[in-house]
């Protein structure tokens, strides 16, 4: 993923010229690695601490300045339903977690320079053996730092909240052996370890807030053992006390009841509130030997004691963990409320499976828990508070019929794709309720001659072909894609509408998969009834026909794709006066010239491989067939395993020769982001539109989509907050250690004349269809037929085996 500059905004806010000069370190970005390596050998070679100490004090600069520069423009002015009735609080938990190790500096930094002016920088607070605060997510530091590759530090054995645990702990060490050893590493092994090399060391609470004026606006400490800490002679209690006298804290939050009862008459609850965070509902605090299910019921009890309770946000908006659907919101804000108590919610990170009921996007979870019309929570502790920064302040109280902001194309892929079976009435109807303008259907034909819309030519990839009674139709032609296939043209079409539809799962290999509730749910179209749909809703609803391998089906299967799409799309009336507009779009020159010949739409040219640019003949021999272009999203922003590394000028040479550019494919899975964009898929979109300048969004997610382009932080000229603006390309690469850079790469060759050129379409022939063994020409050349889609081709007979298990 990518880092906002922050030099950029500062020079553009500030006077303060030489803190922009010295915080232009910080424009580093952030990551995720979803390959969960963690190789420590031979990482901490050097340990030279001292050159930490300028960073250091860019990371205080940056939280006196850069956080009261933040503004949140956007927020709405109407009343919140929080117990204030002012915006939820975001809380950057050990800052931007979700990147960088937790509780460094780069993470402090990173939080805030992406999040609203207000956020509050949360610290777990462990104790040195010398009485020195740290901030730490762990109490056993082998899960935060790299401790345990350190041959002078020992593994011990202590009991923690009555379980014998494990581990190396801070109590047994001093805060200079710490310092001088020790570094913070990503304790989640799921993100990226690329940033582990980056001298992140340990901080104490005095090194994350100064005693200078002004203060940061928000500190929280999160005391999470102070029964642990009381059996090694060590006080929580004196340690805050002390801390509180130089330092605002804002927020002291514990589990453990006494504690906070402890604190109740020694803290000024103007200045410092104190939080009750809730752990597992089986679990027991310590200091009262009740489970929390049981504390939960005694609301009252808990405000003699805290001004607010801290929850796993599954308190609130319960999910099955079977199905993974979101069950009714219980009763807990309103509850808590009713007595005075504010309500935090925690456990939200964007790089992890989400209920399905939110399509993968974050955002769409933190409106549920602010802007849901009956109740909003408090605040909200967030590895990636850049994301609930935007919920808040850009998204919130933000319909799908809002104005819209920017006027780049919302495209379908094969309708709402990421929520219901491709190209179904059902993934066309949820499109078009979510607000697409361009409505897709990509054209196959039936063995009858019938035009339907389908992802694919080969029926395997999105119905259960392969566990039916045509299972032995598959063959093999390398002509059309790699592997076996199961394939329209040798199907009657009654036969394949009888075909049950299944959910795409392009990232399956990750394990996450899309809606499973409506898995072989829908029906398929013809061609005729996809039109009728779409004119049917409204009339400022376009299409876009997608036709592929016509050469072969008129060579090879006497079926003419390009004369039955002309014809249907005259019996609908979209070639009368006042229709729909019409989008052609095709990988092939000569479908495309065919239909110029035959009718006035606009014409798109699918450029199918990642390419560098286009030289300058290519582009004058794609005007001669075409209005516009269509480029995947590497093409603009390649990338070296999902770092962005570079950005090209294709989409600006398009557009000066007045090609429209739309890129595809946008998803909301995280994995199938760029690591830059922060596994948020507005982020992503954002820098597509506001920095590349594309033209339209090809998505399977348009709803996203939409409610991007009608956010209220768009077009805010100078005041546009940083989660608002483009990412830089190639920052996130600034704060790795050399040794750890993603592997340079080649740049994409340009497009050329002779890849675009192509013979005209070939008539229809008489030869009989190849036998269903039997393979049938050659590949294909570059950009001239259909590559092989999203699914890994298997054999017919496993892709059999697997689908009788659905």
């Amino acid at each position: 993923m990518q880092y906002f500059s922050l030099f950029l905004y500062i020079t553009r806010h500030s006077t303060h010229v030489k803190v922009a000069k010295s915080l232009d370190f910080f424009s580093c970005r952030y990551t995720r690695n979803f390959a969960g390596n963690s190789n420590f050998a031979g990482m901490w070679n050097s340990r030279a601490i001292l050159c930490l100490l300028p960073l250091l004090h860019s990371l205080l600069l940056l939280l006196h300045l850069v956080l009261p520069l933040v503004s949140a423009q956007g927020s709405k002015t109407t009343s919140w339903n929080t117990l204030s009735g002012s915006p939820p609080l975001v809380i950057a938990r050990g800052g931007f977690s979700g990147i960088y190790p937790d509780s460094s500096d780069f993470a402090y930094s990173l939080a805030a320079q992406t999040s609203l002016a207000n956020v509050i920088v949360w610290c777990d607070v462990q104790l040195t053996k010398d009485r020195e605060g740290i901030c730490i997510p762990s109490i056993k530091l082998e899960n935060a730092t790299d401790i345990n590759h350190i041959p002078e530090f020992k593994s011990k054995t202590y009991s923690v909240n009555g379980v014998q645990t494990s581990g190396y702990f801070s109590v047994d060490y001093t805060l200079k052996e710490l310092l001088s050893n020790v570094l913070l590493i990503q304790g989640d092994y799921t993100r990226t370890n690329r940033f582990d090399g980056s001298s992140c060391r340990i901080l104490t609470v005095n090194d994350l807030v100064k005693r200078e004026d002004p203060n940061p606006p928000g500190l929280w400490l999160n005391i999470q053992h102070d029964a642990f800490y009381a059996q090694h002679n060590l006080s929580m209690k004196n340690f805050v006390l002390t801390v509180s006298s130089t330092v605002n804290v804002s927020y002291i939050s514990s589990p453990e009841a006494s504690f906070l009862r402890s604190l109740r008459a020694n803290v000024n609850p103007s200045k410092t509130k104190l939080v009750f965070r809730f752990l597992e509902k089986d679990k027991v605090d310590p200091s009262t030997n009740q489970t929390y299910g049981s504390l939960l019921k005694n609301l009252t009890s808990i405000k003699t004691f805290a001004s607010g309770i801290l929850v796993p946000k599954q308190y609130i908006w319960p999910v099955d963990p079977s199905s993974l659907y979101i069950l009714p919101h219980t009763s807990l804000v309103s509850d808590a409320h009713k007595v005075g108590l504010e309500v935090f919610a925690s456990d939200f990170m964007n790089d992890i499976p989400i209920s399905y009921n939110y399509s993968y996007d974050p955002v769409a979870e933190y409106l549920n828990f602010i802007d849901n019309g009956n109740f909003s929570v408090d605040g909200v502790l967030s590895d990636f508070p850049l994301t609930p920064s935007e919920a808040i302040d850009c998204f919130a109280d933000v319909g799908l019929n809002a104005p819209r902001k920017v006027n780049t194309l919302v495209i379908s892929k094969y309708g709402a794709s990421g929520d219901y079976p491709p190209c179904t009435d059902l993934a066309y109807e949820k499109a078009i309720t979510d607000g697409v303008d361009v409505l897709d259907c990509p054209v196959q034909m039936s063995k009858d001659g019938i035009p339907f819309c389908l992802s694919s030519i080969d029926l395997i990839e999105s119905t259960n072909v392969a566990q039916s009674s045509f299972s032995r139709l598959g063959k093999t032609i390398p002509e059309i894609k790699s592997g076996n296939g199961i394939f329209t043209f040798d199907l009657a079409w009654d036969d394949i509408k009888s075909l049950s539809p299944l959910m795409l799962n392009p990232y399956s290999i990750n394990n996450l998969h899309r809606n499973p509730e409506y898995n072989k749910k829908g029906q398929f179209l013809t061609l005729s009834d996809f039109l009728n749909l779409t004119k049917a809703h409204t009339s400022t609803l376009n299409v876009m026909i997608i036709i592929e391998n016509a050469a072969y089906l008129a060579r090879k299967q006497n079926l003419s794709v390009t004369d039955a799409v002309i014809d249907t799309l005259s019996k609908s009336g979209y070639d009368k006066p006042g229709a729909p507009k019409v989008m052609i779009q095709s990988t092939n020159s000569s479908v495309l010239l065919k239909f110029k010949e035959k009718a006035k739409y606009e014409l798109v040219y699918k450029i199918d491989e990642i390419v560098g640019g286009a030289v300058d003949s290519a582009i004058s021999d794609i005007k001669r067939f075409a209005h516009s272009v269509v480029v995947k999203k590497a093409s603009v922003y390649p990338v070296s395993e999902l770092f962005l590394v570079a950005s090209t000028k294709i989409v600006s040479k398009f557009k000066s020769s007045n090609l429209s550019v739309y890129v595809e494919t946008f998803s909301n899975e995280f994995v199938s982001q760029a690591w830059d964009f922060l596994s948020d898929a507005y982020v992503e979109i954002n820098t597509f539109v506001q920095d590349a300048e594309i033209d339209g969004v090809i998505t399977d997610f348009p709803k996203t989509a939409n409610r991007y382009r009608r956010n209220k932080c768009l077009n805010l000229g100078d005041k546009t907050p940083l989660y608002m603006e483009p990412v830089a390309v190639g920052g996130l690469l600034q704060g790795m250690d050399k040794s750890l850079l993603p592997p340079a790469i080649a740049p994409a060759p340009p497009l050329t004349e002779d890849e675009v050129t192509e013979p005209p379409l070939p008539p229809l022939s008489k030869i009989s269809p190849s036998s269903p063994n039997s393979g049938a020409g050659a590949p294909p050349p570059r950009n001239a037929q259909a590559k092989v889609t999203v699914c890994i081709f298997l054999s017919t007979l496993t892709l059999l085996v697997a689908s009788l298990m659905l």
